[in-house]
């Protein structure tokens, strides 16, 4: 593996991604992969700028001010793409808290095909692997609502939302073909199996056969 791995985790709020993403570090780092670990929104230059137009969007509901936020954020991820993934060394595996597929479930009018085109034409970067990582809408809805920033979100606030967004989310994982991590048991058994399609993107050799490769 020469070129950096661009691997992003997804999903929606309370599905414990951010503890999935330390798990799959260590795992990743323990195997003697280096491992660099972004997140979109502390990356993004203009995350400020954005946000003020998403709580505009929250108060008064509009498809052109929607599509707006879509675009803004399809910039900065070409922004990103060049000035940031770019740079990552040879032969890591960049793990990117949040991407492109966070729109499908918070975007409700601009249909998602056309938030991916957005992206495309910028020639933001697609990932190596999508990771959506989802849990029943109950039980990821009462892990955000138990800690300690609450539920702290821009855009949504009654549970009947998230639902909406989470199955939203689920629709497109299935529809792109990406991989499904339902992260409802141990984490053990999400991150390992997160580990597993990891190893499995052409160019990123899987340990456990480099180690059972004879020595000549």
């Amino acid at each position: 593996m020469s070129r950096p791995l661009f691997i992003s985790l997804d999903g929606p709020k309370g599905v414990g991604k951010t503890t999935l993403l330390e798990a799959i570090t260590k795992v990743l780092r323990a195997d003697n992969r280096k491992v660099v670990r972004l997140c979109e929104k502390k990356s993004d230059p203009w995350r400020g700028e954005t946000m003020a137009l998403v709580n505009r969007l929250v108060r008064n509901p509009c498809l052109d001010l929607e599509r707006e936020v879509c675009q803004r954020f399809a910039d900065s991820r070409a922004w990103i793409s060049r000035h940031v993934l770019t740079r990552q060394p040879p032969g890591s595996i960049i793990l990117m808290d949040r991407w492109y597929p966070s729109e499908a479930a918070f975007r409700r009018m601009v249909p998602f095909a056309e938030i991916l085109q957005l992206n495309l034409e910028r020639d933001v970067q697609t990932p190596d692997l999508h990771v959506g990582v989802v849990t029943a809408p109950a039980i990821s809805w009462a892990r955000a609502a138990a800690r300690s920033r609450g539920l702290s979100s821009t855009v949504m606030h009654k549970l009947e939302e998230h639902v909406a967004s989470t199955r939203a989310f689920e629709r497109e994982i299935a529809d792109r073909g990406w991989v499904l991590c339902r992260n409802e048991g141990s984490i053990e058994e999400a991150t390992m199996q997160v580990v597993a399609e990891i190893y499995r993107v052409p160019g990123c050799p899987n340990p456990s056969v480099e180690r059972a490769a004879p020595v000549r």
